[in-house]
């Protein structure tokens, strides 16, 4: 803040002794005639202009066998960072860029494993920090495949790797607090909160000696309402935006269940949430902007962004599950605060024979057909028909990667 001072100027006269018709005494200048008093009238400070920041995050991470042997280098450890090459300005570019990890990572010296009980290798951290991720989403129905081991190497990796977490804690201190970034602009700051929950668990217990350790709400965890309430001290920290990734709903399905509808309006009428970010289904489902949010203003949601990385096939499941989304938020800071103004959409489709790459998808569709291409005419095409009117409603499709602001970003909890 700069802070302006006023030089006053004593001006030196000498006194008369004369007085006014009451008798009081007035000063006055040499030629007799009696001053004036002047007040400088000070400048106003002038206002900052606006300032636009981007949040962006995608489609779940899920690695099967097949994915780990793809990422294996000649050491034996894993990289995942070519995999994201044709996508890597979308995510570097943003402000905040926000992973969801579905799956537990294991400890440098455990071995990966697969379906039904996953375990990601410990290399995977440091590939999503390299192409760009801030952060990562937890809570998942696949968060405690590795048991309470699992949720503390995880966060030992990500950790390590400098990632932000939400939604699964080693501790009831972690538990008990709020994972929070800090975009620093030009003009303005934004303090944002991420809140991670599920409501889905394949039929693993809570475990009953460290009950903390997993976010799960809703009729297999605590009530939906302790969302709102993780909202509301989060804004009592000092919160600006307070974003909510929520692993719901049904496997295949394009469209949000009931269950999805609920959730996403006790937060819009909660007015305490401005973002929504959808996992699960493994396709991709639409976005919308539903009444309520902060200050009335409006809460937008992404009800499922499908898969980013998994091996799931076209043979087992369809074209649907080659393709998920990557959102991007757009949030205004101005001297009354910060609000969410814009939320947006990018098809990413995974080609396993280019060796996992994800491509935008739209730019194929087009006739692109950038160097290492795996997939055919064909092959394009069909996913394009099963996830564009799925989208029809969503508003236009993102089609350059964000421009980077510069903001400084550091995260903390609390």
């Amino acid at each position: 803040m700069n802070l302006r001072f006023l030089t006053s100027v004593a001006v030196l006269a000498l006194m008369a002794g004369c007085t006014d018709s009451t008798g009081a005494s007035v000063a006055t200048t040499p030629s007799g005639r009696v001053s004036s008093a002047h007040t400088a009238t000070p400048t106003p400070t002038p206002t900052a202009p606006p300032e636009r920041f981007t949040v962006s995050s995608g489609g779940d991470i899920l690695l099967h066998l097949s994915v780990n042997e793809d990422a294996r280098t000649g050491d034996g450890h894993y990289d995942y960072t070519p995999y994201y090459a044709p996508m890597k300005d979308f995510i570097a570019n943003s402000d905040l860029a926000l992973c969801a990890l579905e799956i537990p990572i294991v400890a440098p010296d455990q071995q990966p494993s697969n379906y039904p009980n996953f375990g990601a290798p410990h290399d995977l951290a440091k590939s999503l920090a390299a192409v760009g991720f801030d952060g990562c989403a937890f809570a998942t129905n696949h968060t405690m495949d590795r048991g309470f081991g699992g949720v503390e190497t995880t966060v030992a990796a990500l950790s390590e790797a400098g990632l932000g977490w939400a939604g699964a804690a080693r501790t009831q201190e972690e538990a008990d607090q709020i994972q929070f970034y800090t975009l620093t602009g030009k003009n303005h700051s934004v303090k944002i909160a991420h809140i991670s929950a599920t409501t889905l668990t394949n039929g693993i217990p809570i475990p009953a000696q460290h009950p903390y350790s997993w976010n799960v709400v809703g009729n297999l965890g605590a009530p939906v309402q302790s969302v709102v309430e993780d909202a509301k001290r989060a804004r009592s920290l000092g919160a600006d935006i307070v974003i909510v990734s929520m692993h719901w709903g049904t496997e295949y399905v394009s469209e949000p269940i009931e269950e999805q509808l609920e959730i996403s309006r006790v937060l819009a009428d909660s007015g305490q949430v401005d973002l929504v970010f959808g996992n699960h289904s493994h396709v991709p489902e639409p976005l919308d902007k539903l009444p309520g949010g902060p200050k009335g203003q409006g809460m937008w949601v992404v009800y499922s962004m499908g898969n980013q990385i998994s091996g799931q096939t076209v043979e087992n499941h369809g074209h649907r599950v080659t393709t998920g989304l990557l959102t991007t938020a757009t949030i205004e800071a101005n001297e009354a605060g910060a609000s969410v103004v814009d939320f947006d959409w990018m098809a990413v489709t995974h080609d396993r024979r280019a060796g996992e790459k994800l491509w935008p998808l739209q730019p194929l569709v087009r006739g692109e057909r950038p160097e290492g291409l795996g997939l055919s005419a064909s092959e394009i095409q069909a996913r394009a028909d099963v996830t564009y009117p799925v989208m029809a409603t969503s508003g236009p499709e993102r089609t350059v990667a964000p421009t980077s602001t510069g903001a400084t970003l550091s995260a903390s909890r609390k």
